[in-house]
């Protein structure tokens, strides 16, 4: 047999077949270069400028000679009436933090019992002060006409970095400085938990609440304010033109059932027997 000889390929189409290799290598090449020269998207940024040195996280005003371990004036105000732990500087970003921070764990009645903080807010000691002089002097006081007395306090919000009512961008809020506690319900020592906002707890407690607290703190805001206090009350010591405050905390009751869905119905008519109403009807002359 003959041996297979592979016929020869004509110069012109080798050529061909060269020039299309070398175009799709090129193309290839190109390809790859316009994918590398992509710029990747940059990163969102977050909510919160994150500060590059503790000298910009720490403000202008700090002093390292001011850090201290001993007990200051007000750290010895509130330990006559308070359950509190010191805690260190805080610092955060945008002026967040502040010095002079406590944990508030519960407050001294007169008596020496204690009314409970849940969970135990981190505030400015000045703010806890208030805070603690606010529910021994007075919300004590008025759940004792309960006939039960104050056992605990359920919170809602403390310290925390954040933009008011948590919006992106928003100013700092009062929480972010440790000036601001949100308060949920009081508990009594019968086991009863009144929650603030709760319109069948008594009007007049709600009421006295209410206006105590108003006269007390420079910003008290709940039912009625916004959509994001309706399941709490929010009390601050913001500090104000002129001493201006705000005060808004709507009181509210339940619905009143109208009259007119009270007034029985009359009762339905006897059934009247066709042949005895007949009978009846026999007139003898």
């Amino acid at each position: 047999m003959a041996p297979h000889i592979n016929p020869a390929i004509p110069a012109n189409i080798r050529a061909t077949r060269l020039a299309m290799a070398l175009l799709w290598l090129a193309g290839t090449g190109i390809g790859i270069a316009l994918a590398e020269d992509v710029p990747i998207p940059e990163p969102r940024p977050s909510l919160w400028t994150v500060p590059q040195t503790f000298r910009e996280a720490a403000s202008p005003d700090f002093n390292s000679a001011d850090i201290t371990s001993a007990p200051t004036e007000c750290d010895q105000r509130l330990g006559a009436i308070g359950v509190f732990e010191p805690m260190p500087r805080l610092i955060g970003p945008d002026s967040c933090g502040g010095e002079d921070m406590v944990r508030l764990d519960a407050v001294t009645l007169p008596g020496g019992a204690y009314i409970e903080l849940k969970t135990a807010p981190v505030l400015r000691c000045p703010f806890a002060e208030s805070l603690a002089a606010w529910l021994r002097d007075v919300a004590a006081s008025r759940a004792d006409k309960l006939g039960s007395p104050l056992h605990a306090v359920e919170t809602y919000d403390d310290f925390e970095c954040r933009g008011r009512n948590r919006v992106a961008g928003a100013k700092l809020s009062e929480h972010g400085k440790g000036n601001a506690v949100d308060l949920r319900s009081f508990v009594l020592a019968d086991g009863r938990i009144l929650t603030l906002t709760d319109m069948n707890v008594a009007k007049d407690f709600r009421d006295e609440l209410r206006d105590s607290a108003c006269n007390r703190f420079t910003t008290v805001i709940g039912p009625g304010s916004d959509s994001s206090h309706e399941s709490h009350i929010h009390l601050d010591l913001v500090a104000r033109r002129g001493g201006y405050r705000i005060c808004q905390w709507d009181v509210r009751t339940p619905p009143t059932t109208e009259v007119a869905a009270q007034v029985p119905l009359p009762p339905p008519r006897p059934t009247i027997n066709p042949s005895a109403a007949a009978e009846k009807c026999d007139v003898v002359i």
